[in-house]
């Protein structure tokens, strides 16, 4: 039995260009080696709605204009319809993609009637896609969550502690919150390799029954925290990216919702507290200002 081998591409292959800014990764050129186009599912789910409503009319007025031409093509194949004129055999299209069907235009030959019936078929597929692709977006949950601006990195405990604030903005509860927190860094293994080292960073309480209003995560940086050691400078050097990732059940829809915010070298203030914006009033109850939400105060 003979084999043949299939002689390898000499093809360059295509490169993925990484930027680093302040120990943020950008991504250039992604559709160099992938195109939304080869998954038009995912794209008609990622793109903005203005952008999804105009992609849709755009195929409507197409798929209208292409059936014109095809009865054109048939000469006076539909009746009442005026001769030569593309506008009515455009809105007949339109009449029969949508199953309006108001009767003053119809076809009068065996030609126009196989393309209706093509028409017709088409019309309920692209209707039910249509529908199913509006509601796929339409039920899609998302999570409204507020990050601090900035992460502070202050004593607590007479340990340095990194903290950051969260904020449910929708005030209503995403039930078993859990956070996760990890540091990236570029880092040289003992080999003299590089490499981009994912760390998880432990958190005081990295889990609540119900996430509600704020909450404020705090890592202790000892001995076991990968920040240990560095300061501010080290942190720049190593294009440091410290990366949250919220998910919990929305009480509302009863589905998983998701919230990542990232902070850079240049996010992470030193010897810095945040303004406490818990408050009391004077018949002993609590109240919590947003104002202040994003402010800080320097340690002396």
């Amino acid at each position: 039995m003979r084999f043949r081998l299939k002689r390898l591409s000499k093809k360059r292959p295509q490169r993925v260009h990484i930027k680093i800014q302040d120990g943020q990764f950008e991504i250039i050129g992604m559709g160099a080696w992938y195109s939304y186009w080869r998954d038009p599912y995912h794209l008609l789910l990622k793109i903005p709605w203005t952008g999804f409503v105009f992609l849709i009319c755009l195929f409507y007025i197409a798929i209208n204009l292409l059936f014109a031409l095809a009865y054109s093509l048939g000469g006076d194949c539909i009746a009442n319809a005026r001769p030569g004129s593309f506008a009515d055999l455009f809105f007949f299209s339109v009449q029969t993609l949508a199953s309006i069907g108001y009767g003053a235009m119809y076809p009068k030959t065996v030609y126009a009637n196989i393309i209706v019936t093509i028409e017709a078929m088409i019309g309920l597929m692209g209707i039910a896609v249509m529908t199913g692709l509006a509601f796929a977006r339409f039920s899609r949950p998302t999570a409204r969550v507020t990050f601090s601006r900035v992460a502070v990195i202050t004593p607590y405990e007479g340990v340095p502690t990194l903290m950051f604030r969260t904020a449910n903005r929708r005030r209503n509860l995403i039930l078993e919150a859990h956070m996760r927190v990890y540091l990236m860094r570029d880092e040289i293994t003992a080999e003299g390799q590089f490499i981009r080292r994912f760390h998880d960073l432990r958190l005081l309480r990295n889990q609540t029954p119900s996430f509600t209003l704020s909450w404020l995560a705090m890592h202790p940086i000892d001995e076991l925290s990968p920040l240990y050691g560095m300061t501010a400078e080290s942190l720049s050097q190593t294009n440091t990216n410290i990366v949250i990732s919220i998910s919990g059940i929305d009480e509302t829809v009863a589905q998983v919702v998701h919230a990542r915010h990232s902070y850079t070298p240049r996010n992470i203030l030193w010897n810095s507290r945040f303004v406490d914006i818990f408050h009391h009033t004077d018949d002993g109850h609590r109240y919590i200002d947003y104002k202040y939400f994003h402010d800080v105060l320097p340690i002396d």
